[in-house]
């Protein structure tokens, strides 16, 4: 059993797939941070200083300067600003790996472009030919 799962585990599709969630992970926290911390700033400020991650409507009734003072009272909240934040950076997120997938679908057609076409195999008639001349040759 350990034998099978040591040869699953070594397969190619396996390894590139526990690669590609790590390095996902990885990618997905700088992204985060890329929209957080770079994206959104700017456009609150042309927007008139807003900070989108604090961009909530209150359901509970009462009066709060903040996102973190209505969660910390205990608040039912409606987190719009965190909502627009989240798609903005699935956005960024989809384009980079529609960039990724396009730029190896472009080099895989040109691997196989650039491969020549194997040579056809020879028709009946002509293994038949072939044979004849190489009893030919024999016979001189």
């Amino acid at each position: 059993m350990l034998k099978e799962f040591r040869d699953f585990i070594q397969r190619g599709n396996v390894l590139d797939l526990a690669v590609a969630v790590i390095i996902g992970g990885a990618f997905g926290a700088v992204v985060k941070s890329f929209v957080n911390d770079v994206i959104m700033p700017p456009i609150g400020l042309l927007l008139g200083g807003v900070n989108f991650s604090n961009l909530f409507i209150n359901l509970s009734g009462g009066d709060y300067a903040s996102l973190a003072e209505a969660q910390a009272a205990g608040a039912a909240t409606i987190n719009y600003g965190l909502f627009i934040n989240n798609v903005v950076n699935f956005l960024i997120v989809g384009f980079v790996i529609f960039l990724i997938v396009r730029t190896v679908n472009r080099l895989q057609k040109e691997e196989e472009a650039a491969a020549p076409p194997a040579p056809p195999e020879p028709s009946a008639e002509e293994k038949l030919l072939a044979e004849i001349r190489d009893l030919l040759r024999e016979r001189q």
